[in-house]
């Protein structure tokens, strides 16, 4: 999004401009190319999401930019480089590539399916270990629990998240991610796309994301193409352009009606005050914690970890039994990144037992708590905002006239 745009100039870009074109590809024995003559820049450091009906040449783009498709004429470049100058193989290994479900190899630990493309490149034993600690780490996935887990001992999330740390392994400038959150269910779709806002937030590569969903297209991407028949460009701008001025018809038939809803979807919760309700941390007392959340009036506790990080969330009953605060699994807490959705927190809101819910930014740091009231009184302010700037725009001709 935008907000990821902004942020750009305040972090470390490690990912390099990638551009196409007149890209072109004509299968055998087809009268209509596939890709006819595909034309786009897209900067380094940025989200693009790539978007359209079925059949429309989206899922063929991305794969040729890592050569698992070959143009059938153009050309490709990644930091001003033509991809044909080097072995697709050796092209591969240094593009992150992510699909639905992980595609992750069965017989393989979780450490050795992240550490199958460093060990390709020649990484020693001590590089590798420390580096699939760090992105396992960086996704959400505790090394000491995970690391030597199998893909089936997993949940359909988690093997996502390894399958995204297996493509951010040899720290490639440009990550293809095919439909990466298809096939999990909508809440963990949700953390998951919130996961890799953050990540990006943190390393800055270039990332093209296949989408079929509008929705999930304007969360993800700084900018979004949408393609009709034949990857035929029909409008590439940001989410904010695109659903304020659709460039046609076709356009605003696939955005769809209510893009005035959609236009709220585009606020982040950073963007609204957070409550800092009282916290404590795992292995403290439980008496004097209960007492102080007594005196802010909190009927409830954030519990965090040594790092920071929300680990449980329990009234101020849960807690009398136990002489010290407990925590649990970090996964088994329910929290938003401070980039997800105004949509995200209402969805994640109508689930949760507290009518609010905990935000959080990079790696999973604690930054407070978001109610419900919050985001319906800034829903109100931003109709009424826009109310008021539709009413000036039609006064302004009626105002020069009179001149």
């Amino acid at each position: 999004m935008t907000e990821t745009s902004a942020a750009n100039d305040q972090r470390a870009i490690s990912g390099a401009e990638l551009r196409l074109e007149q890209v072109v590809k004509r299968y055998p024995g087809q009268k209509v190319p596939a890709v006819e003559s595909l034309s786009l820049t897209i900067p380094a450091g940025e989200i693009v999401a790539f978007v359209g009906p079925s059949g429309c040449g989206k899922t063929t783009s991305l794969k040729m930019i890592n050569r698992l498709i070959e143009p059938t004429s153009g050309t490709i470049l990644i930091d001003g480089q033509d991809i044909r100058q080097e072995s697709a193989t050796s092209l591969r290994r240094k593009i992150g590539y992510v699909i639905q479900g992980g595609s992750l190899f069965p017989h393989m630990t979780v450490a050795t399916n992240v550490a199958v493309v460093p060990k390709m490149l020649g990484w020693d034993a001590q590089r590798i270990t420390a580096r699939v600690d760090e992105l396992l780490d960086l996704v959400g996935l505790d090394p000491d629990r995970y690391r030597d887990r199998y893909p089936r001992e997993l949940s359909g999330g988690q093997q996502q998240r390894v399958g995204v740390a297996r493509g951010l392994a040899a720290d490639p400038p440009v990550i293809l991610m095919d439909e990466p959150f298809g096939a999990v269910d909508p809440i963990t779709r949700q953390r998951l796309q919130d996961e890799l806002i953050s990540i990006q937030r943190e390393l800055g590569k270039t990332i093209v994301c296949v989408t079929h969903d509008i929705d999930e297209a304007i969360k993800l991407g700084d900018r979004i193409l949408i393609l009709q028949e034949g990857a035929r460009i029909a409008q590439y701008d940001t989410p904010e352009n695109i659903l304020a001025a659709p460039a046609n018809d076709f356009v605003a038939d696939f955005v769809g009606a209510g893009s005035s809803l959609k236009q709220l979807s585009l606020t982040r919760i950073r963007s609204l005050d957070l409550s800092r309700p009282t916290t404590a941390r795992v292995g403290e007392e439980t008496a004097p914690v209960i007492q102080k959340a007594e005196q802010a009036g909190d009927e409830t506790v954030v519990v965090l970890d040594d790092r920071d990080r929300p680990v449980a969330w329990p009234w101020l009953r849960q807690m009398r039994n136990n002489p010290r605060v407990r925590g649990e699994p970090r996964e088994n807490l329910v929290t938003l990144d401070q980039a997800a959705t105004l949509n995200d927190a209402l969805d994640t809101m109508l689930t949760s037992t507290h009518s609010k819910v905990i935000v959080t930014g990079d790696r999973d740091r604690y930054l407070g708590v978001i109610d419900f009231e919050a985001v319906t009184d800034h829903m109100r302010q931003a109709e009424k905002e826009a109310a008021e700037h539709v009413e000036q725009a039609e006064r302004e001709p009626e105002e020069g006239s009179d001149g």
